[in-house]
């Protein structure tokens, strides 16, 4: 089974993590702190959403340093759905 990441923040999501739609219905493609009742939770940039995102993925992981979690990020974010478009 293909582990599902947020389209938006690239945070890896299990069930319990997906955010909703307009009908309360799952969305399995956002998680539920980036898009919950059809919307986005936060009207941001893709550059912001990685400043946001680097802590996290730095105390996640003690070998990445938040320099190369922004690297990273600033190579990945672009694929996600949310900022194909964006960029």
């Amino acid at each position: 089974m293909d582990e599902k990441y947020c389209q938006s923040c690239a945070m890896p999501m299990a069930s319990e993590m997906y955010g909703t739609n307009t009908d309360k219905s799952t969305n399995e493609e956002y998680c539920k702190y980036c898009y919950e009742n059809g919307e986005f939770t936060a009207n941001i940039s893709i550059n912001e959403m990685i400043e946001i995102c680097i802590p996290h993925m730095a105390d996640a992981n003690a070998d990445i340093s938040e320099d190369d979690a922004r690297k990273m990020m600033k190579e990945f974010f672009p694929t996600l759905k949310r900022w194909k478009t964006n960029f």
